[in-house]
């Protein structure tokens, strides 16, 4: 079943345009990866997806339902989330707390003045769950600005799964990491989502690990789809080579 469709997505900004008639399709149960250089429109079209930007044109479905231009907590309830990419606004919390404020914000809601976290019953058990998911939950208690690179990208990704998603966007899942890190990584998100059925959209600069992890790969290129298919395609693909592997694929 297709999970996601990105249809003839056109956006600009200040007359670059970043997203050419850009259209993608998503099935249920596979890792989707998005690939290009920088400034090819991958967080763009993530943007757009997920309601943080509406399109100059074209239309987005989750599950068959148009969410074209939906505000991200309404797509949130939908199934659709999206990481928070390194969770630096809340790097003074602990960790409890930052998947806790994560798992409100994917409600659509927000801490009433003078609440005790402590009275959110519902939203501190799906924080524990979460954090158990990624094998944090022995370091609830932490300040998110004491975990090295590596558990924050968990956390990330805890704070994701706390919307229990039936599709999980994460971008750049790998950036930072060292190359064993980013082995371990792979198939960390690899044996989770599989585990939990999370269909998975990821956006990603190590080819590695991209051709690792993915099923499926799209390939950006100044705002355009250049290629499409699974990794051995893309490997033997002579236009990618050139334009993103340097033939070295």
């Amino acid at each position: 079943m297709t999970l996601l469709v990105a249809e003839n997505i056109y956006r600009s900004f200040q007359g670059f345009m970043a997203l050419a008639g850009v259209s993608l399709r998503v099935e249920e149960g596979s890792f989707h990866a998005l690939v290009g250089p920088n400034g090819a429109g991958k967080t763009t079209l993530f943007n757009v997806i997920t309601g943080r930007l509406a399109p100059d044109r074209g239309r987005v479905f989750f599950q068959g339902r148009e969410i074209t231009g939906w505000p991200t907590p309404r797509v949130a309830r939908l199934g659709l989330a999206v990481s928070f990419q390194r969770a630096q606004p809340f790097v003074s919390m602990t960790l409890l707390e930052a998947v806790a404020l994560a798992r409100v914000g994917y409600q659509g809601k927000t801490f009433q003045l003078f609440t005790p976290l402590r009275h959110l019953v519902e939203v501190l058990e799906e924080a524990r769950w979460a954090l158990s998911k990624v094998g944090l939950d022995g370091a609830a208690q932490r300040r998110v600005s004491e975990l090295p690179l590596g558990d924050l990208k968990r956390l990330d990704v805890a704070m994701a799964l706390v919307a229990r998603p039936k599709l999980l966007l994460l971008d750049e899942p790998l950036a930072g990491l060292s190359r064993a890190e980013r082995r371990q990584m792979v198939e960390f998100i690899r044996g989770l989502l599989r585990q939990e059925g999370v269909t998975l959209l990821f956006t990603e600069h190590d080819t590695e690990a991209v051709l690792a992890l993915a099923d499926r790969i799209t390939v950006l290129h100044q705002g355009q789809v250049l290629a499409e298919g699974i990794p051995e395609e893309i490997r033997q693909n002579a236009e990618v080579r050139k334009a993103f592997l340097g033939g070295a694929a």
